[in-house]
């Protein structure tokens, strides 16, 4: 007899990243008595005269911002990863595989999305939004272009549940000398599966997931949201070109005003979700800035919400996530029909 997914556990395969998720949908069952979290609050102003990211402010090592109004960007004032300096040299450590280090180089980056203290994403216009877009293409196009950069790495921790230190609009680029481990986990798997099939991997997702429709969130007519069948946090999202494009430059004007489109709806999704400003972190996985073409590589954006029950309750990676594998309670089924039953315009603009 056939398991029924639905409602007894399994688990699930991310070809991606070649790793495997519990999925144990009989646990949304159980009773809670864990920690509840405090939701911020929904008011700031406009502009904030102690944020050292409003216009016009100086930032804690003492530049003083530019009166911007739409991005802004710059060299982050408290790097993880440094310019070379040629420490780069040195051979590293490596005590027969049990002890190894090398050094490594890079640049940091903080984006501004809006002069605005006290808009996020789903509460901008799409205008605005698509400057965003524009911005990080430029920026990986920029960075990516030197010859020591082999990665461009864009992320935004949206919220104090996920880290953020400032509730102004913003998020981060790291460009890195070395492929990082997730990108080259996806590069291995992607190359892989071109090698065997002749198709990129992706693509021929993408392709099921529309034929089936169950996993689907939003869609436009050059990008397609959805919460992947691998799906790990609870209402985990992947947001795909139509099109086999590698990397933000090669975005099309009509691909990046459908992109802005697409970003505002399915943010705006979330946040209608528990009315609340929606927590996640996101990145971007474009293909590696080395020089190689990488015609199995198509471009996509991770999201990942730690929301479980509701605005106050969330999902922590504990215990067996943290010994074993990743563990998830409610399908990913049920997380993206949830989505797409909650209206596509904010609960606080209409």
């Amino acid at each position: 007899m056939a398991v029924d997914y639905r409602t007894h556990p399994h688990r699930r395969y991310n070809p991606l990243t070649e790793e495997w998720v519990l999925c144990s949908p009989q646990r949304t069952r159980r009773p809670w008595q864990g920690q509840v979290e405090e939701t911020p609050p929904e008011t700031r102003p406009a502009y904030d005269p102690h944020c050292y990211l409003c216009p016009g402010n100086e930032r804690a090592g003492g530049v003083r911002n530019p009166d911007y109004t739409s991005t802004f960007v710059f060299d982050n004032d408290f790097p993880a990863l440094l310019p070379g300096s040629g420490a780069e040299e040195d051979h590293g450590v490596d005590e027969g595989g049990l002890m190894v280090a090398r050094p490594t180089t890079g640049r940091c980056r903080v984006i501004c999305f809006s002069p605005r203290h006290d808009l996020s994403l789903p509460l901008l216009p799409v205008t605005a939004i698509r400057e965003v877009v524009e911005t990080w293409a430029h920026e990986v196009e920029e960075l990516g272009a030197r010859p020591e950069i082999g990665y461009v790495q864009i992320f935004d921790n949206k919220g104090e549940m996920m880290g953020c230190s400032n509730p102004h609009p913003h998020g981060q680029i790291w460009a890195t000398r070395d492929l990082p481990t997730i990108p080259g986990r996806k590069l291995t798997s992607q190359r892989k599966y071109f090698a065997s099939h002749g198709t990129d991997l992706l693509g021929d997702y993408l392709a099921l997931e529309l034929r089936l429709g169950e996993r689907l969130v939003c869609a436009n007519a050059h990008w397609a949201a959805l919460v992947p069948f691998w799906a790990v946090w609870p209402f985990e999202t992947l947001l795909v070109p139509r099109r086999p494009v590698g990397d933000l430059p090669s975005l099309l004007p009509e691909e990046r005003d459908a992109l802005a489109a697409i970003i505002k709806e399915l943010t705006t999704r979330y946040d209608n979700l528990f009315r609340v400003s929606f927590p996640y972190s996101m990145g971007w996985h474009g293909k590696p800035t080395d020089g190689d073409p990488h015609p199995y590589w198509r471009l996509h954006a991770v999201y990942y919400p730690p929301l479980l029950r509701s605005a106050t309750v969330r999902k922590f990676m504990v215990g067996y996530e943290m010994t074993a594998e990743p563990q998830r309670d409610i399908t990913p089924e049920e997380a993206a029909a949830r989505l797409r039953e909650v209206p596509a315009r904010h609960y606080r603009e209409g």
